[in-house]
This record gives C-alpha cells, sequence and structure tokens, in this order.
C-alpha cells in the first residue's frame, strides 16, 4: 500500500487543487477462490476497486492516512463473495462490454487517474528462450485513454529491485521522475547489462 499511495499523492499534485483525482488497483481474484472451481476458467479473474478524492486534499494528508484510505477500498475486492458476485455479473452480461469507470473521464472537476497492478509474480529470471535469460522483463498495455497505468515487476537482477512499468501522462511522468527521484532511478542499459 505504500508505493500505491505515494505514486498517488504524486499524481495529485499534477492538477488544480480542486480536481478529483483517481486511483484504481488491480485485484487478482484467481487466489481468492476455490482452485477446483477454477481450473476451469482460462484467462484472468480481475477486479479494479477504486477510490477517488480532491487532489488539494490528498496532497495535505499524510502518506498513513492515504494508505489507510487505499486499503479500505481495495479491501472491498478481497473476498471470494466478491469475485463471486464479478463473475456472476459477468455472466448475466454476456457478450456486453463493460469497462470498469476508473477508465472514462466522469466529469469536469476529473483530474488524474491511474490504475496500479502487479507483475510481481512474473519471473523473468527462470525463463530462457534458448539463447540465454533476459536482461530484461516488460509489460505493454495500451489503452488510448487518458488513465495512467503502472505495472511493478521484480528485476532479472534477483537483487530486490523492481523495474516499474509505467504509462502515464507526461506531466505525470514528470512529477514521478523529480518528486519521486529518491525512490525512481531510470531503468539504463548499464543496469541491465547492456
Amino acid at each position: 500500500m505504500s508505493f500505491i499511495s505515494f505514486l498517488w499523492k504524486i499524481i495529485a499534485k499534477a492538477d488544480d487543487e480542486s480536481k478529483i483525482c483517481r486511483l484504481g488497483v488491480v485485484v487478482d481474484g484467481r487466489e481468492r477462490l476455490c482452485y477446483d472451481k477454477m481450473k476451469n476458467y482460462f484467462g484472468n479473474v480481475l477486479s479494479i476497486p477504486s477510490g477517488e478524492a480532491n487532489s488539494g486534499h490528498l496532497n495535505e494528508m499524510h502518506p498513513n492516512e492515504v494508505s489507510k484510505m487505499v486499503h479500505e477500498f481495495v479491501s472491498s475486492a478481497t473476498t471470494e463473495e466478491h469475485f463471486r458476485g464479478l463473475i456472476d455479473w459477468v455472466e448475466v452480461h454476456r457478450p456486453e462490454t463493460a469497462v470498469t469507470k476508473i477508465y472514462t473521464q466522469m466529469g469536469d472537476n476529473d483530474g488524474g487517474a491511474v490504475v496500479v497492478s502487479s507483475g510481481m509474480r512474473l519471473q523473468f529470471e527462470t525463463v530462457d528462450f534458448g539463447w540465454g535469460k533476459p536482461h530484461f522483463g516488460s509489460y505493454h498495455f495500451p489503452w488510448g485513454g487518458q488513465t495512467g497505468y503502472v505495472m511493478p515487476m521484480p528485476s532479472v537482477t534477483s537483487n530486490g529491485d523492481w523495474i516499474v512499468y509505467m504509462h502515464l501522462l507526461q506531466k505525470h511522468l514528470d512529477l514521478v521522475e523529480t518528486m519521486g527521484s529518491k525512490v525512481f532511478r531510470p531503468l539504463t542499459p548499464t543496469y541491465l547489462h547492456f
């Protein structure tokens, strides 16, 4: 929650203090549902709970208050009951396309929005395509909207570092690079041993 809260506070600084800043967090439902029932499903079982707050208020909040806020809206989507309800909803509304509201601009007062996922279970260091292990593994998911997407992944160096993929608006990237410079470092060929 600390990483997500830190990022949300940075994104909130990009907009006027009166704007609403939104955050979504991808929750994997596979580990929250009974394995025997999941073995017949193919694909992801994901939920994206989201929260929103006034940018000015987020900027004034202590990081632990922001973390509590994130914990509250994420916990609502971490139960087996939540995912059973979501699966039932999808079955009833198929084949109609649905999108979570974090991906849509809701109104004139909307500020920044970002969805944070996790690739921490992706084990790039165990992959070998026959010509050696990769120096880098990444993920690209361009959906064309204004909502940003962030995915931390383990570094192939296996030293505890993360590679953090960010598909954000330029104003958000600029803030991450300046305000988050003690946490985030640019990915360089030297780091990747190229």
